[in-house]
């Protein structure tokens, strides 16, 4: 997925300046596809460039107007055209797992120390995602429209969390089993 696509779902579910969007970004959006603000001012000249997004010069006292952008009909197919597209499995990634192939030649002490970091990173997300959960989904089954897909994409995010911790957990209690038997 690119950037572009993020913004384009942001401005699609309610219309917003530069600053706006990157505040999204930083409450809900960003836990799934992360962006700096100057990323998004860029993409959003982009954008803009490309016809898939308008905006409207709001005055301001003192200041420059600001831009409240919304998505272009045109931006709209694409977005509809786009979210139907094949999406390919991301392959998978991990510093941490090489990291972990290469534990024989490390400290296991401090891999261990390493994956105790992970895990309390992880289980901090998975708590945010089910405060989230709580206190803005509490009737599930009754979700429809975009409040439906919002709470499916944080269920993926809880569900990838859960697998997190209890992946740190097992090789964490692994790892303190062969350190206690070296």
């Amino acid at each position: 997925m690119a950037l572009e696509h993020a913004i384009m779902v942001s401005l699609a579910e309610r219309p917003g300046t530069g600053y706006e969007i990157g505040r999204q970004f930083e409450r809900s959006i960003g836990h799934f596809w992360s962006a700096t603000h100057q990323q998004i001012y860029r993409t959003l000249k982009k954008l803009h460039a490309d016809g898939l997004v308008a905006y409207e010069a709001v005055p301001q006292d003192g200041r420059p107007d600001k831009k409240v952008y919304t998505l272009s009909d045109r931006g709209r197919r694409a977005l509809a055209e786009w979210a139907v597209s094949p999406t390919p499995v991301a392959p998978l990634r991990s510093d941490l797992g090489v990291k972990l192939r290469a534990a024989e030649f490390g400290d296991l002490a401090a891999i261990i120390g390493e994956m105790k970091k992970h895990r309390d990173e992880h289980l901090a997300l998975l708590t945010l995602f089910t405060g989230f959960e709580t206190d803005y989904y509490p009737a599930p089954d009754d979700l429809t429209g975009r409040k439906l897909h919002q709470y499916l994409v944080l269920r993926g995010g809880i569900r990838n969390e859960q697998g997190q911790v209890e992946w740190c957990d097992e090789v964490i209690a692994a790892l303190e089993r062969e350190l206690s038997h070296g």
